[in-house]
């Protein structure tokens, strides 16, 4: 890795700020709450005391403020592992990298990634509306395969357990399980209602997750097999588009995350909530609480 980086690999907006997130370093906080939809960004950050920062670039909204004494910073990502890619990559260079000399500091900094987003549940027991905190972020989306130092991602035991016991399609890209911070798992879920498993990350939001409209599966029992799979105590609880990665990248760069989501349906029973935003707002002023008052 180089430490002095060419300017068509760290690109910068004229004002110097990180090209996609459009902040500069001091203008982000060491506790970030990633968020898929832009207009999320406000209902999180009109819970802060004071708001610092305001700033958007495409689906990109990015505030920073804050709540009970402690800075924080909120930010829309977009949907998929794409998008993902992008943003951490950029909030990583922002606490990690000179961006006026364009060089890697010599100590690394450690943020703290919450994702606040939503999902759908596939079991049972998990009703619409409930909390989901994922121990662990089971990816189908391929990302990590493009970074070094993933091997251990791709041997994990529960990951070659799911490839055995589904029968995967060697067409798609190879699954790999990421553990959250244990850590932030503890903060968020001690005495709570909040339910933990496993996430699997889909690489879409239709066929990759089993839905069908007008083309139809090569794979139509595929959220079956998820549903039915265990390994040890472990069990796949919900299906979204980013927490694979949001831990794969952070177990690579050093940060600390965590996903927690809010269940607006259950694939299992075919359900979906019938007020999905008073949940929604229900999980920030929830996290927002457990983040600030730790």
């Amino acid at each position: 890795m180089a430490t002095k980086l060419a300017s068509s690999e760290l690109v910068l907006n004229p004002n110097g700020s990180i090209y996609h997130c459009n902040i500069r370093p001091e203008e982000l906080a060491d506790t970030v709450i990633l968020v898929g939809d832009p207009d999320r960004v406000p209902k999180v950050s009109k819970y802060f005391d004071t708001i610092e920062v305001k700033s958007q670039k495409r689906e990109i909204v990015v505030n920073t403020g804050t709540l009970n004494g402690k800075r924080l910073t909120v930010i829309s990502t977009g949907m998929g592992t794409d998008n993902i890619d992008i943003v951490l990559n950029e909030l990583d260079a922002l606490a990690n990298i000179d961006l006026d000399k364009k060089e890697i500091k010599s100590t690394p900094a450690q943020l703290t990634f919450v994702r606040l987003g939503t999902s759908g549940a596939l079991q049972a027991d998990i009703p619409v509306d409930s909390l989901v905190a994922s121990s662990q972020g089971l990816g189908f989306d391929g990302l990590m395969s493009f970074y070094a130092n993933t091997e251990s991602f791709y041997t994990h035991e529960l990951a070659e357990a799911f490839i055995s016991q589904t029968g995967w399609n060697i067409r798609r890209a190879v699954p790999y399980v990421v553990e959250g911070s244990g850590e932030l798992l503890e903060l968020i879920t001690k005495n709570s209602e909040v339910i933990t498993g496993i996430t699997a990350t889909a690489i879409g939001f239709y066929g990759p997750q089993g839905r069908i409209l007008r083309l139809d599966s090569n794979e139509e029992d595929m959220n079956d097999k998820l549903t039915k799979f265990k390994f040890r105590e472990n069990r796949i609880t919900n299906f979204e588009m980013e927490t694979s990665a949001i831990y794969g990248l952070s177990k690579l760069m050093g940060h600390k995350a965590l996903s927690l989501n809010t269940i607006v349906a259950n694939r299992y029973a075919g359900t979906f909530s019938k007020d999905p935003y008073s949940s929604i707002d229900k999980m920030i002023q929830f996290a927002l609480d457990r983040l600030t008052k730790s």
